[in-house]
């Protein structure tokens, strides 16, 4: 499969790499002010990556309690081994001081000055939403704002987004919700337990032009949806069939002006790419309410990195096998990583947080600490304080079902303990399942 300036994409690629569709890679970071781009490598995989980092949060009034790991993977790009990762992501714990809100986001920057964009949008995304006094009343609202106004604000910034934008995709924790917004292909999973198994729930849905609805609304404003070799001449570009994305041949339909050979974006919302604004591409994002339930065990915010190759299921099987959200970035990482290169011989950045909800009165790790640090260095939670003031409630409902001192879900490690592993639900007589209260 050609490209159109006589390069070759990556053929699982939504997007692509080098310099075809007249994107450019970013030069290689070196701002070492920015704690989310020092390179580390992984000793055991030989991979280079960012620094794992983790935590925990507390959030009081759902009883619940977040423990939380990240990892970001820079790229393998043979011909561009100086080649910056462009990913980025943000965890802040206790936004606007409130100890029931936490925000997650991971953001995949693309195009010559991507890293920059995938920062700004990172930085001003978070400074906006932080400022918004309306934020818990209104959460939709508050992301649909806050999300134009980024992007206007990178129009305005020094940074060229004319060929350059980043997706974006984001979880607020609040209290017993999570609000998942989501501007173009990344992703956001829930792992649920359904009886005797942990199954997969999508929290967004890919914005891509295999979706009709978004096909439909791309072609209104002007776009010309083809694949590269229907752009080539090498396949017929009346064909407006591409069958499914997870089953593609790996030349995805991409948007195009109508005399032009770019942009060339396999997505169909972005917050950037002022040239594919005009051919519909936008930035306001999808937003999907999830009512916390017992049988929610974790959520997974992850770049198209992961999900390249991986399903959804994959990555929530992977996260259920480990006690520590710290090995299981670690595990999809490397599994990514691995699938990448035997697919091509190049790899896409990688950037997954991972997050178990664990139940406050049936952690013993929680109860242990007594205090929780949030990432506000002047704010600590006493837990004995919460519970006798009432802000800290019971989800009793949960059977927490003990065996070989490790609560059950599918597989644990036999030395693990309970206060090592996030609160498993095993319901013995309920069925529960994700409740989405509704998608904006």
């Amino acid at each position: 499969m050609g490209c159109v300036q006589g390069k070759r994409c990556g053929r699982y690629k939504k997007r692509c790499s080098s310099s075809c569709c007249h994107y450019q890679p970013s030069p290689i970071s070196t701002d070492a002010t920015d704690p989310f781009r020092i390179h580390e490598t992984d000793s055991s995989r030989g991979l280079p990556f960012h620094a794992l980092s983790g935590g925990f949060a507390v959030v009081p009034s759902a009883g619940i309690c977040l423990r939380y790991a990240s990892l970001t993977q820079r790229g393998h790009y043979p011909d561009s081994p100086d080649r910056a990762n462009q990913d980025s992501f943000c965890v802040k714990t206790g936004f606007q001081a409130n100890p029931d809100l936490h925000f997650f986001g991971v953001f995949d920057g693309h195009g010559q000055f991507g890293t920059q964009c995938a920062v700004f949008v990172r930085d001003k995304l978070a400074d906006i939403l932080s400022g918004d006094a309306h934020l818990s009343e209104d959460p939709v609202e508050a992301y649909h704002s806050a999300f134009l106004a980024a992007n206007s604000a990178i129009h305005d910034s020094e940074i060229d987004d004319s060929m350059s934008g980043t997706t974006a995709i984001t979880v607020l924790v609040d209290g017993n919700t999570l609000y998942v917004a989501n501007v173009g292909d990344s992703r956001a999973v829930a792992g649920v337990w359904n009886g005797n198994r942990v199954i997969a729930e999508d929290l967004s849905s890919d914005q891509t032009p295999y979706r009709k609805d978004e096909y439909e609304r791309v072609k209104l404003c002007g776009a010309r949806v083809l694949s590269v070799d229907q752009v080539e001449g090498i396949v017929d570009p009346d064909i407006q069939s591409w069958g499914d994305e997870e089953d593609g041949d790996g030349d995805p339909p991409r948007l195009w002006v109508q005399n032009g050979m770019y942009p060339g974006t396999a997505f169909t919302r972005s917050v950037g790419d002022s040239t594919a604004e005009s051919i519909g591409v936008i930035a306001d994002p999808e937003v999907k309410t999830v009512k916390i339930t017992p049988s929610h065990l974790f959520f997974v915010v992850a770049s198209d990195g992961i999900f390249e190759f991986l399903s959804s299921q994959a990555v929530v099987d992977m996260v259920s096998r480990f006690a520590d959200p710290q090995d299981a970035c670690s595990e999809i990482a490397s599994e990514s990583y691995k699938l990448w290169l035997e697919n091509e011989n190049r790899t896409d950045d990688i950037t997954v947080i991972v997050v178990q909800i664990r139940n406050i009165s049936d952690s013993d790790a929680v109860a242990n600490d007594g205090a929780i640090q949030t990432d506000n260095k002047n704010a600590s939670l006493d837990l004995d304080k919460l519970k006798a003031e009432g802000y800290i409630v019971s989800r009793s409902e949960v059977n927490l079902s003990k065996k070989s001192s490790c609560l059950e879900l599918q597989s644990c490690p036999p030395d693990c303990s309970v206060d090592l592993i996030s609160a498993r639900a095993a319901p013995s007589t309920q069925s529960f399942r994700l409740n989405a209260i509704n998608s904006d």
